[in-house]
């Protein structure tokens, strides 16, 4: 990868031998070890490497292709694809990333696909919510304010809000989004915890913003709130990847 490293955060081990081969290739190809237009060795060296047999190797290749991190062709062999090409919404390829390490430019998209998608769903949640969900939203809130910044459990809570602004869109591509991509929201959340007083102050009052333009029907008010949460988060990024340079 060419940006800067910021984090590993390892996820769930693969229950299956297939699983557990394409995770291994599938994070090589991730952190630019296998990098694109790479031809991966022959079956007899990939089997000898992972210790099982053709089947299991063939299955796990299968899997990569279908995500799209590589593609096979007779008399070229299997070739890892050009990251254009991966599906980015498959919850294996998000955890292999996670896995990998995130980066400035991970980040950088993901911030980008929730400025695209977010903004509309809480406005779409001030015009649809109901009093179960603002209930929800209210009591993620109420988490966030007693947990510390810095903890996992502010970033859960952090992105159960999300996901219950996302619910409360009555959307369900939109709370289908937030679902496959929790693992890589609550990495962000964590790794742009607001460590200073008047950033978790920030943090708050433009949570509790949205919160309060959503419980007001009102949806220009919420849309602009997220857009500054967002906005402050990928601030928080920037810092955070500046003092691990610096490192």
């Amino acid at each position: 990868m060419t940006s800067s490293h910021l984090v590993s955060i390892p996820t769930r081990r693969a229950h299956s031998n297939h699983a557990e081969v394409a995770r291994s290739i599938g994070i090589d190809i991730i952190s630019g070890r296998l990098g694109e237009g790479t031809r991966l060795p022959g079956d007899a060296e990939l089997t000898a490497t992972f210790g099982v047999s053709r089947p299991v190797l063939r299955e796990s290749v299968k899997t990569l292709v279908a995500k799209g991190l590589l593609s096979t062709k007779a008399r070229v062999g299997t070739v890892v694809r050009e990251r254009s090409a991966w599906n980015m919404f498959d919850p294996d390829v998000l955890a292999w990333h996670l896995d990998a390490g995130i980066d400035k430019r991970f980040l950088a998209d993901l911030a980008e696909i929730r400025l695209a998608i977010e903004p509309r769903a809480a406005a779409l949640a001030a015009e649809r919510r109901s009093e179960d969900d603002v209930a929800a939203m209210r009591t993620a809130m109420a988490q966030m304010e007693r947990e510390p910044s810095t903890s996992v459990a502010f970033a859960d809570a952090d992105l159960a809000l999300h996901i219950a602004i996302a619910n409360a869109s009555g959307n369900p591509f939109m709370r289908s989004i937030g679902a496959v991509i929790e693992a890589a929201l609550r990495a962000s959340f964590v790794l742009s915890a607001p460590v200073e007083t008047a950033d978790r102050d920030t943090v708050l009052v433009w949570h509790q913003r949205i919160i309060d333009a959503i419980a007001d029907g009102n949806p220009e008010g919420a849309s602009e709130a997220m857009i500054e949460v967002i906005y402050n988060g990928r601030r928080r990024h920037a810092q955070s990847a500046a003092r691990t340079d610096q490192e």
